[in-house]
């Protein structure tokens, strides 16, 4: 197995800690609101490590935090508290909002076919483990006290910058407005670890510390769920490149002074999803979740299979249009698969079987490059095997694609109501004699496979495969 390392910025060779066993990390999501696209694209590909590595023979014990105390927009207790602002927004109490958008969130990824974590910690069930850690930083230095607050020295590590790949200066001029306007700090870079006397002087959520009443800094939550759940050394920790600097970064140098030895060996980063005109994000106004993809009739593991044909570590460029060029494509095959399903004969072929087995695990061993993956799918199918060897690879394949190749064919409840809503809409516009659009409404539902016919008892629809 060889992976890009964001550490040392090169391809390498993966070598667990521990023989097979794999500890993995993967930051959550703070759950203010439904889960953006963008970020799901990182959960799928997460989710095929995990799941490529257990095909490996690795075996996986995977923990991920939420973010149920709030998280700032800055890192110098600046921005806003996300969740503090969406409570106020939608008039519920922070934990109430957390509660309703963490059950959204696993409902996505039960969407989406991702497996859920063995361990899933909330951040507000840790809030011991923080103040062991920061009275540790505190007492060997690398921790102070200024206006009544905690915050990490970054001057007292000498790797701060080894992540990132930056130098001071560099990271300055890129992120000024976003270290500038705490002057409690020694050092521009200094982050809290925790806030008694913040700026949120409402905050819902505090407790009682060594330190004061208040809160910890959303930096040092990562650090102890991981450190907590997954011993001292971890083999794996994942995220958005956008965690690179400076959650990750600052994840680094709080996790090593407090243990003082090095403790992640790989770094694994996902890139971004944009449009054509750039980076999608809430924080933009893009508020795309996969609801808003269900309501557009698109079936969450078309983009699933969207994801997968490209590189975890290139932008992919998001559109309608695509996402119609996967619907197609993945239709298509799920129609071959269908016909190998209904056509099952023949003894199973041993030596093919490990030929492709062995292609497939060179592609996920190749930085996971799930597009050899699926080409390894499509050449399975299109190879002169008998369909019973097709079929035991097209099912041993999406235990990691996991794809549901082999579901029956079934319109889910949501791309049902949709289809029946464009009908309604059609129907009206030609009852109002917009033709034009009553022909759009058709050609759109045409793009999903969806085809359309009027009949005496009104308009009946047939899926096309």
């Amino acid at each position: 197995m060889r992976l890009y390392n964001t550490l040392t910025k090169k391809i390498m060779e993966f070598k667990p800690y521990n023989d097979n066993e794999v500890t993995m990390y993967t930051c959550g999501p703070t759950v203010y609101y439904y889960a953006h696209i963008g970020n799901l694209r990182t959960y799928i590909s997460e989710d095929i490590l995990e799941k490529g590595l257990n095909y490996l023979g690795y075996k996986v014990k995977r923990c991920m935090n939420i973010t149920d105390v709030g998280h700032l927009t800055g890192d110098g207790d600046t921005g806003e508290d996300k969740l503090m602002t969406a409570a106020k927004k939608e008039h519920k109490s922070v934990l109430d909002i957390a509660k309703f958008y963490t059950e959204a969130f696993f409902k996505d990824l039960e969407r989406l076919n991702i497996k859920k974590p063995e361990i899933v910690s909330p951040a507000t069930e840790n809030i011991d483990f923080y103040i062991k850690m920061i009275e540790k930083l505190l007492k060997d230095g690398y921790a102070y006290a200024s206006g009544g607050n905690i915050y990490f020295d970054t001057s007292k590590f000498s790797n701060y910058y080894e992540l990132s790949g930056r130098s001071k200066d560099d990271l300055m001029l890129a992120v000024r407005d976003d270290v500038e306007a705490d002057n409690n700090k020694r050092n521009p870079f200094d982050f809290g670890l925790w806030f008694t006397n913040s700026k949120f002087n409402d905050q819902e959520l505090k407790w009682d510390s060594p330190f004061g009443y208040g809160y910890p800094g959303w930096h040092i939550e990562c650090s102890a769920i991981a450190i907590q759940n997954l011993g001292e050394h971890l083999d794996i920790h994942c995220g958005g490149v956008d965690n690179i600097f400076p959650h990750h970064t600052n994840e680094i140098a709080q996790s090593e002074c407090y243990l003082g030895h090095k403790w992640c060996n790989y770094w694994v980063h996902m890139e971004f999803l944009n449009d054509k005109t750039g980076k999608m994000s809430k924080s933009k106004g893009d508020s795309k979740d996969l609801n808003s993809l269900i309501e557009k009739g698109y079936d969450p593991i078309v983009y699933r299979y969207f994801c997968l044909q490209s590189h975890y570590r290139k932008v992919l460029v998001y559109s309608l249009e695509s996402l119609d060029m996967a619907t197609n494509a993945y239709n298509k095959l799920k129609g071959k698969i269908k016909n190998i399903k209904s056509n099952l004969s023949g003894q199973l072929e041993k030596d093919k079987i490990e030929f492709y087995q062995n292609k497939f695990k060179e592609a996920f061993s190749n930085d996971m490059n799930t597009s050899m993956m699926l080409t390894t799918l499509y050449d399975v199918i299109k190879s002169d095997m008998n369909n019973n060897t097709k079929f035991y690879l097209i099912e041993d394949f999406d235990k990691v694609l996991s794809l549901s190749l082999l579901d029956d064919e079934q319109i889910s409840l949501e791309f049902e109501s949709y289809i029946r809503k464009k009908i309604e809409e059609r129907t009206l516009a030609k009852k109002n004699k917009d033709f034009a659009l009553a022909d759009k409404i058709r050609e759109e539902l045409a793009m999903k496979n969806v085809l359309i016919k009027d009949t005496k008892e009104g308009t009946v629809f047939e899926i096309r495969k």
